[in-house]
């Protein structure tokens, strides 16, 4: 069963930063395309940035070029550094698999206000 924790989060805000992590209990973890999602307040879960096996790396629009997602198979870990955060950026964010999705994990929460 591969479990997903989620960390990093705060109250940051506007045009701050945050870097988030996601530690994948499997050690199949390097064999994934692994992936960010995010769930805005009152709204359906949404992709935010996947990230391949060798590295590539594919972004949802609003985010590009402010976020950044990484990997280090070493250490079973997945991160995402956020940039020249938004109020729009407000959600709780989760970690998973790109495809095949597993049992979500509890999220992260990231607040971007004043």
């Amino acid at each position: 069963q591969v479990q997903l924790v989620e960390s990093g989060g705060g109250l940051v805000q506007p045009g701050g930063s945050l870097r988030l992590s996601c530690v994948v209990s499997e050690s199949i973890f390097k064999f994934y395309t692994m992936a960010w999602y995010r769930q805005p307040p009152g709204k359906q879960r949404e992709f935010v940035a996947f990230i391949t096996t060798i590295g590539n790396t594919n972004y949802e629009d609003s985010v590009e070029g402010r976020f950044t997602i990484s990997r280090d198979n070493a250490k079973n870990t997945v991160y995402l550094q956020m940039d020249s955060l938004k109020s729009e950026d407000t959600a709780v964010y989760y970690c998973n698999k790109y495809i095949a999705p597993v049992d979500w994990g509890q999220g992260t929460q990231v607040t971007v206000s004043s």
